[in-house]
């Protein structure tokens, strides 16, 4: 069902946020439920142009204007001596970009696009929103936290590291809503699984790019799965691919792997349990669809964020954890008895279906109209 129209004067928006598939596909989530509350918004995306955002935002139908900005380099330190002129740079881009537009709001969806945008903005005097996926705010969110509007953040203890208590939404993480009322018999068949057969189904995946350390545990537990009678879907990223179909020609009516996933709405729908790290945007797919899971935090996120995010969902009964450094030698103990005990895949379904915000995206539009419209008054 569609949601009623809110209608502003001014209806140009800008959502500036890029470098991974974590910033842009929330911000194009947004982007929709705009649309879906003001028909007629004109939207325009601020990236970068060698990153997923230049392919990506165009194919969806909005308007896209790159900056030249990039991260810093934790580990390889002088890659980073053009850093600050790229930020002047940068800022300077959106600066033109954001006046020239004249938008109601300015939105930033995190990582280092976002930075330089919402500056420019606050420095041309229009209004921004900062959206804050990850339980540790990053580097972003702290640096504009004080300038923005309002903060929009997906976790409870997130407005602990903010220091303001004024304009903090707790709102969610905006996902798909393609992800849900999925054919059950379609995703099945994509697979080449029985769909009714009653073997558990374990998905594992470690982001676009796979994960050596959990690929390198899923081959050590990869028999004593089989023997136990369980099915696996498993993306292994580029580089491991080649390996990880040798182990499993034996069982190619058990097993799909491949080096991505095209379907996520499938993998979910016939998903038992989840073994993946805790990136934000899987955190709200997972708690939306209510999917227990065996989280493996990436140990080199910034600030550990994904650790953090992980135990929001372990302290709440959703997933166990499973430290990357102990994945190998732990991954069979972990996670073979939650696939064999019925009751705990059940109990965690429920726990993590109670974090979920479904509506994220949509009560996130309806927050930026609406301080578009507060805007108005002051015009």
């Amino acid at each position: 069902m569609s949601e009623r129209s809110i209608d502003v004067s001014n209806k140009r928006f800008i959502i500036a946020g890029g470098g991974t598939g974590g910033h842009v596909f929330p911000a194009l989530a947004i982007a929709n439920a705009i649309k879906e509350l003001q028909p007629d918004a004109r939207i325009l995306f601020i990236g970068t142009k060698d990153k997923l955002e230049a392919d990506v935002v165009p194919k969806h139908g909005y308007e896209f204007r790159p900056i030249w900005i990039s991260g810093l380099h934790r580990k390889r330190i002088l890659k980073n001596v053009l850093f600050p002129i790229k930020v002047m740079v940068a800022t300077v881009q959106a600066f033109s970009i954001v006046k020239n537009f004249n938008p109601a709001v300015v939105v930033g969806t995190g990582g280092y696009v976002s930075g330089p945008a919402l500056r420019a903005a606050t420095i041309a005097g229009f209004p921004t929103v900062v959206v804050e996926q990850n339980s540790c705010p990053g580097v972003t969110t702290l640096m504009l936290k004080r300038k923005a509007k309002e903060i929009y953040i997906a976790f409870e203890q997130t407005k602990k590291y903010l220091k303001r208590t004024d304009s903090v939404f707790l709102l969610g993480n905006p996902t798909r809503d393609s992800l849900e009322n999925i054919n059950a018999t379609d995703a099945y068949s994509y697979f080449g699984f029985k769909q009714h057969d009653k073997k558990k189904t374990v998905l594992i995946f470690g982001g676009s790019l796979g994960a050596h350390r959990i690929n390198e545990a899923v081959t050590k537990a990869f028999e004593k799965m089989m023997q136990s009678g369980f099915r696996i879907i498993w993306q292994t990223g580029k580089n491991d691919l080649d390996e990880a179909r040798k182990i499993c020609l034996r069982y190619t009516s058990s097993v799909w792997v491949d080096a991505f996933i095209d379907r996520m709405d499938y993998a979910y729908t016939v998903a038992d349990l989840v073994v993946s790290r805790a990136g934000a945007t899987t955190i709200a797919e997972l708690t939306r669809l209510g999917k227990p899971a065996v989280l493996i935090p990436y140990p080199h996120a910034a600030a550990n964020h994904q650790l953090y995010n992980a135990m929001e969902l372990v302290n709440a009964g959703a997933a166990k954890l499973l430290l990357d450094s102990e994945a190998v030698d732990q991954f069979p103990e972990v996670v073979v008895p939650l696939l064999a005990e019925e009751g705990a895949l059940s109990r965690m379904s429920e726990a993590s279906k109670r974090l979920g915000k479904p509506r994220a995206a949509q009560d996130i539009a309806k927050r930026i109209l609406s301080l578009a419209e507060k805007q108005e008054t002051h015009w």
